[in-house]
């Protein structure tokens, strides 16, 4: 139900030179259609719609450093102005492996948000951390 009622009411597309843009409701822009971009757009349309995050509470492509590296997350969802959930988007062909949830977790060791989520739109994992035991347990909805 979720996804047809995105895809009916809340993709919005635009065409130019043959080429298909994805309009982002957080950054105010269109990006390239694509497949991550499109699970990107989905994944906020359920913080929004179903959990009821605010705008100013989703932050798309946050920048942020790994061993003066840049690195950047894909949504990065705010509580009381702390980290709150970091959610990596893949697009639906990719698996969801222990490599991506190695990925996120060390993103987490700068971020210490309490939840993780990782998806390729046909599938959510999410994940509430144990910072001190170093511990992640699995739940069954988003936060």
């Amino acid at each position: 139900m979720y996804f047809f009622d995105f895809f009916s009411n809340h993709l919005h597309l635009k065409k130019i030179n043959n080429k298909t843009y994805i309009f982002c409701v957080i950054r105010k822009k269109f990006y390239s259609f694509t497949k991550e971009e499109v699970i990107r757009q989905y994944i906020i349309f359920l913080l929004k719609k179903v959990k009821n995050y605010k705008n100013s509470d989703i932050w798309v492509e946050h920048p942020f450093h790994i061993n003066k590296l840049n690195k950047r997350l894909d949504i990065l969802v705010h509580l009381n102005k702390k980290p709150h959930i970091i959610i990596e988007c893949k697009a639906p062909n990719i698996l969801l492996t222990q490599k991506i949830f190695d990925q996120i977790s060390k993103y987490n060791k700068n971020i210490k948000a309490p939840y993780l989520m990782i998806s390729n739109g046909i599938k959510n994992l999410v994940f509430k951390t144990d910072q001190y035991n170093k511990k992640f347990s699995f739940l069954n909805y988003i936060p």
